[in-house]
This record gives structure tokens, sequence and C-alpha cells, in this order.
């Protein structure tokens, strides 16, 4: 695996927030002295520095494919990160106090790609459980939402048809002539716009005129449009609640 020195440094050294950050005593490769190094977790990285105020980390650690174990050791509150092969290096670490072990070794074993997809696999799951139990409550069944069917109307529960229009309109003029279906009253015209004159001629009915929207009702539409999509922001907030939601009950039930 090919890392810019530079890159990782600035990644270890910016402002974002960090997992887990203090210090521990890290124990030599080649000699089994421990020296005291600050720790900062970021991710699935361990950086760790000489001092707190350093600038540059001396080394960081991927932790992909590895486990934390505690182990035995002369030193106390010790655990190490062990990565599988033959050749591959076993890093051996001690906390200060029993309460900083067990935070280090926590957080290093939720670090790890593995793990966080195997939390999305989880979630993701119980997301989907919640859809089904949802679709059962609204059409009284267990299966997914897709198999859900709206019931057939009885012949008692059938809403009354409008009586159909001729397929083919009589037309006056060349203009259809909405009031000669069979059984329906012309009604009386009271606004001078028959369909004849006053010579009994008949004439095409007038067009209607064109209205034109305001820029109020304009902007009022694209100001409603705008209010009723949500936004980006909304759906990360809602989302994000929600998952965050059932990460923690998934954290209790463990």
């Amino acid at each position: 695996m090919k890392l810019n020195e530079r890159s990782l440094a600035f990644y270890a050294t910016c402002n974002s927030p960090a997992d887990n950050s203090g210090f521990l005593y890290k124990r030599g490769e080649r000699h089994t002295a421990y020296h005291r190094r600050w720790f900062v977790l970021k991710g699935n990285m361990l950086f760790y520095f000489e001092e707190r105020e350093s600038r540059e980390p001396v080394g960081v650690i991927v932790l992909e494919g590895c486990n934390v174990e505690l182990c035995e050791s002369a030193e106390e509150f010790t655990f190490a990160i062990r990565f599988g092969g033959a050749k591959s290096r076993t890093y051996v670490l001690a906390a200060e106090t029993q309460a900083a072990m067990e935070s280090w070794v926590k957080s290093l074993s939720r670090a790890s790609f593995d793990y966080m997809r195997l939390m999305v696999r989880e979630l993701e799951k119980q997301l989907e459980e919640m859809r089904w139990g949802m679709a059962g409550g609204y059409g009284g069944s267990q299966g997914p939402v897709g198999s859900w069917k709206p019931k057939a109307l009885g012949p008692e529960q059938l809403p009354e048809r409008l009586p159909a229009l001729p397929a083919i309109l009589p037309k006056e003029n060349s203009c259809a002539v909405w009031y000669n279906v069979p059984g329906a009253d012309r009604p009386s015209d009271t606004s001078g716009c028959s369909g004849h004159d006053s010579e009994e001629n008949p004439r095409p009915p007038p067009v209607p005129p064109r209205r034109r929207a305001s820029s109020s009702e304009v902007g009022s539409a694209r100001a409603a449009t705008v209010e009723s999509s949500p936004t980006f922001y909304q759906l990360h907030e809602q989302y994000g609640r929600q998952v965050a939601e059932l990460r923690q009950e998934w954290l209790e039930r463990r």
C-alpha cells in the first residue's frame, strides 16, 4: 500500500474530530522497552506522535484485517493489535488505567471498514423489518411492501357511474354542441352568446378570452413549489436521526 506522507501528516494534525486520543505506552519492535506516545485515532488510521504538541506523526497503523485483544505482559492494562499473516507485526500497547484500556479496545475494534460494513448491513436489515411491519399494519399481512394490494370493492361499494357522453358529439358550424346529448336540456342563454344570431342563423360559439397569470401569482406558485419539495439538508437530517435511533437500539440489544 502506498501512502502519501504529506497527506497523512495533514490528516493527522488537521481540525477534523478524532474518534479517540490519549497517551499510550508502545512496546518497541526490536527492543522490548515501552515508550510513551500520544495516539490519535481517526477512522481506520491510528497515528502516534512523540509528544502531544508534535507537528508530524512518528508512524501510523492502518486498522484493517486485524484483531484487538488483551494480552499478558509485565505491564498493566496491556492489549495487542494482531494482523493475519506469518510476517505481520503485532503492536503491543499499554494504557495508564483500566478505563482507558477498555475505551481504546472498544474504539479500535470498531475502527475497521469490515465492522462498519457489518453495522450498515444490520441497520439495513432492521429498516427492512420496520417497513414490512408498517406494510403489515396497513394491509393486514406481514409480507414485503411490494406484495400488498388494495382490496376489491363489492357491488354495494362501487361508486355511482356518471352518464356516458356520446362517442361523437353533434356539431353546429363545425363546433361541438355539448347540450345536444339525448336527454339533456339546453340551458337558457343569459349572456347573449347563443348559437344563433337575431335572424336565427347559426354561428360558432365565441372563443373564451385568454387570461395571463400575474407576476404575483407566478411568484407564489414558484414559492409553493420550492416549499413543498424538501431540501437535501432536510432529508439528510431526517434520515440521519432515524439511522442514529436504529444504531442506538442495536447497541442496547448487544
